[in-house]
This record gives structure tokens, C-alpha cells and sequence, in this order.
């Protein structure tokens, strides 16, 4: 499929779907916590992704070998990505996914506010208003997390740190040679990467197993073929055919379905705060990913 300048049905039908799809995620990662240990559960997705990616890559007959100036970088984006995974399952584990969601999904302020930073890339009024409205959202739902039974500062506090990890994973790939790779290849050797932090620090975490039931390897198995593997090669797909703006722009749905999914299956009580911060977080993730309009002279 050609590139395109705008977005079609097509692309608008995916990226509400694919957001959706990581909503759900979301709540799977919270009922695995009650058969897996949540960083374990975390390696084991990744073990499974990366089997899953390198068959895939034999079957497209695409090179997944990097030449050695790129392993510093391949084994810090795995680094990174194995830290955000265990800040993020532990946050889900200790929080709600309806606050851990919203926190989480914060990332497009820490990735805005870093790449300005970091690689001078310029931030616009209208951006600035964004990130301030994203911060304030995040802020009144850390803060509310320790008035709230549901919540947990600590697992508000893994939220955060697991959003920026994400933004971090973001800003090493645009800032070095690693935007060159393939996206299947970028992925593979980030899960791969990720195997041996995930696993070494699965060992602090208490036993490995807990509860085990059916439904826990049934949530296993989608975390690691419809999100650790094809999901997130599905997005890579959609971004190479439509504007990056337009496909960032559909992030904010992520957090509002979420907070959704968890009233509805966990039964998740939504206070006026939360819905306050979740307001806060999508009107910032709107004015920081809308596409401005040149004013005429």
C-alpha cells in the first residue's frame, strides 16, 4: 500500500481498533498478575515474541543481524524496553488499569518535552498548553491515587516511570542509526534485549507462579501474538503509510477506553478525579499532536 497524506476509512477504522486493542491490553496484564508474576509474565512475553518475530523475519526474508556500531544501541533500547515492562506490569499489579492507564499513557508529554531537549526539536504554544495540560492531569491522578482505595502511590509512581521508559525507547530510535532498521527488526532486538533484564529481575518479584489457571496462559499467549508481536508491527505498518502526526494523534483514545474496560470487566469504580485527570491528559495529547494551521499574513 502507498504512502498517503491524510488519513482514509481504512486508517481511522485501524488506529481506533489498534487503540482499543491496547485498552484491553491493559486489563489482560492485570488478570495475568493473578496466575504470573507480573515480571515474569513480562519475560515470558518477550521469549515468545522474539520466537515469533525472528520465524516471521525468516519467513519475509528479512535480515535481523546488525552490524557491531549498532549493539551498544540494541542492547540499551533492550535495556529500556525491559525496564518499561516491569515498571508498567508492577503498576498494574499494585494500581487500577484505569489510573495506571491514564498515567501511562501520558508518554506523547515526556517524548514532546524530550525530543525538544534532546534532539532541538522546536515546541509550539499550542504544544506547550498540551504539556501542561498532560502534567496537571497526571499530577491530579498521582495525587488522587493516595486518597483512593483502588489506587496505590507506588503503583502511580511505576506507571510514570513506565511512560517515560516508553518515550525513552521513542527518543533513542529517532536520535541514532537504529531509525534506519527495519521496524521488525527495531522490535526483535528490543524483546530480545529485554529477556535477560525481565528474567534476572523476575527473581526479586516472589514466586514466579501464583494462581495458574487456563485463562492466565490464555492472556500469556495475547500478549505475546497480538501485542508483543504483530500489534505493534501492525502500528509500524500504519506509520509507514500515513503521517506520523495523524497516527500519534489517536494515542489519547488508549486511556479513555481503557478506563472504560476497567469499570465494565474488573468493576473498577471511576471517581470524579480520575475522569478530571483523564480530561486533563487527552486535552493535552490532542493540542500536542493537532496539526496546526499556517496562519495567512
Amino acid at each position: 500500500m502507498q504512502s498517503k497524506d491524510s488519513l482514509d476509512t481504512f486508517g481511522i477504522i485501524s488506529l481506533v481498533a489498534f487503540a482499543l486493542l491496547l485498552a484491553f491490553n491493559q486489563v489482560a496484564i492485570a488478570v495475568g498478575g493473578d496466575g504470573f508474576q507480573p515480571v515474569f509474565m513480562a519475560g515470558l512475553r518477550s521469549v515468545g515474541a522474539a520466537i515469533v518475530l525472528a520465524v516471521w523475519t525468516r519467513f519475509r526474508r528479512i535480515p535481523i543481524a546488525i552490524s557491531r556500531d549498532l549493539w551498544p544501541i540494541a542492547a540499551l533500547m533492550g535495556a529500556v524496553f525491559g525496564g518499561e515492562f516491569i515498571l508498567l506490569f508492577t503498576a498494574l499489579d499494585l494500581t487500577s488499569v484505569s489510573r495506571a492507564s491514564v498515567i501511562f499513557y501520558s508518554m506523547p508529554f515526556w517524548a514532546t518535552l524530550g525530543a525538544h531537549f534532546l534532539l532541538r526539536e522546536h515546541i509550539s504554544r499550542q504544544k506547550i498548553l498540551g504539556l501542561v495540560a498532560a502534567f496537571a492531569g497526571v499530577t491530579l491522578a498521582i495525587w488522587d491515587g493516595t486518597n483512593d482505595a483502588s489506587g496505590s502511590l507506588a503503583g502511580d509512581l511505576a506507571a510514570l516511570g513506565a511512560s517515560t521508559g516508553w518515550a525513552a525507547i521513542l527518543l533513542i530510535v529517532k536520535g541514532s542509526k537504529a531509525r534506519d532498521l527495519p521496524p521488525e527488526v527495531q522490535l526483535f532486538w528490543q524483546v530480545l534485549g529485554s529477556i535477560p533484564v525481565l528474567m534476572f529481575a523476575a527473581l526479586f518479584f516472589g514466586p514466579f507462579v501464583r494462581e495458574l489457571e487456563f485463562v492466565h496462559w490464555a492472556v500469556l499467549s495475547f500478549q505475546i501474538l497480538c501485542i508483543a508481536s504483530f500489534g505493534f508491527l501492525f502500528w509500524f505498518w500504519l506509520l509507514k503509510i500515513y503521517p506520523a502526526t495523524s497516527v500519534a494523534s489517536f494515542s489519547f483514545l488508549s486511556p479513555v477506553f481503557s478506563v472504560a474496560l476497567g469499570a465494565m470487566i474488573l468493576g473498577e469504580e471511576v471517581g470524579p478525579n480520575l475522569l478530571l485527570a483523564l480530561g486533563f491528559v487527552v486535552l493535552g495529547l490532542v493540542l500536542i499532536n493537532r496539526r496546526q494551521v499556517p496562519q495567512k499574513v
